[in-house]
């Protein structure tokens, strides 16, 4: 049973840092993609980061580049997502979720497991 789950989130204020993490267990696909969403209120689910286990390429969109970085570590099968310079646009529930495909997508739909997310709010 694949499972995926967040961790990191909470309050911070603007200017602040937050590092996420998602821990992948039961996912035995030599080839993935793992990237991290965030939906707010009210708004679309947008992809913010993405990384292909196929040959460590990393995405960003361009609401975060510059500011949050993805790192992994292969051995603990976890994935995080530093977030530094944190606006109160950060303001999200943030999900990582992983895909049986080699490459990024920004398509949520290419991505068969979810986790459960962990809410990240910026405000002073």
């Amino acid at each position: 049973q694949v499972r995926l789950v967040e961790s990191g989130g909470g309050l911070v204020r603007p200017g602040g840092s937050l590092e996420l993490s998602c821990k992948i267990s039961g996912f035995t696909v030599p080839n993935y993609a793992v990237a991290w969403f965030r939906q707010a209120p009210g708004k679309e689910r947008e992809g913010i980061s993405c990384i292909s286990m196929y040959d460590g390429a990393i995405q960003y969109s361009d609401s975060v580049k510059g500011r949050f970085t993805l790192s992994r570590d292969s051995a603990k099968n976890a994935t995080f997502l530093q977030m530094n310079a944190l606006e109160p646009e950060d303001t999200a529930r943030y999900y990582c979720a992983a895909g049986v495909h080699s490459w990024c997508t920004w398509y949520d739909f290419r991505y068969d497991y979810w986790g459960q997310g962990t809410q990240v709010t910026v405000s002073s």
